[in-house]
């Protein structure tokens, strides 16, 4: 497996870190989304760089895991190795996406919903709830990728109920 497609299908390298590598490689996004929103490029004051930037990540990451799943099966010798972390980078981006400018309106709301973001992504990527589950039977990369980006769709969910229910 070439070295630039192994550094992207294990999120430059954080699918090798333990514990928790999928809490490893779902860390990216949200620590970019932090520093976007510091530096004046949040979903409020620059939504289209700021989606823009999630969406590019998603495309990439999701396109590396469908791709290289392989390959990456054949170099760690097992079915969705937990050394393969582009799917959490790329299902994370997706409650990254569905963030509001209304989170803006504090910095402290703005700290909770990203936090929130991340915490619900990775339990539901742990648990896995319908249909994800049933997805990872889906062979190659399209069985590695499609369950967390159900998890990420249901976290940016639970995301909005949860910031607009602070907004009432």
């Amino acid at each position: 497996m070439p070295r630039p497609t192994l550094r992207l299908i294990t999120t430059f390298g954080l699918g090798t870190l333990r514990p928790a590598p999928g809490t490893w490689g779902s860390l990216p996004p949200v620590v970019l989304a932090a520093l976007l929103m510091a530096v004046g490029l949040g979903p409020d004051q620059s939504p289209w760089i700021f989606r823009g930037v999630f969406a590019v990540m998603l495309v990439v990451f999701s396109w590396a895991c469908v791709r290289d799943a392989d390959a990456a099966e054949a170099r760690f010798g097992r079915k969705d190795p937990s050394e393969v972390v582009a799917d959490e980078t790329a299902g994370q981006c997706i409650p990254l996406l569905m963030l509001t400018g209304t989170v803006m309106t504090s910095p402290a709301l703005a700290a909770a919903s990203l936090l929130y973001a991340f915490f619900a992504f990775r339990v539901l990527d742990i648990i896995k709830p319908w249909p994800a589950f049933m997805l990872q039977r889906v062979p190659g990369g399209w069985g590695i990728l499609l369950d967390d980006l159900f998890a990420g769709f249901y976290a940016g969910l639970l995301l909005l109920m949860v910031v607009y229910g602070t907004q009432a």
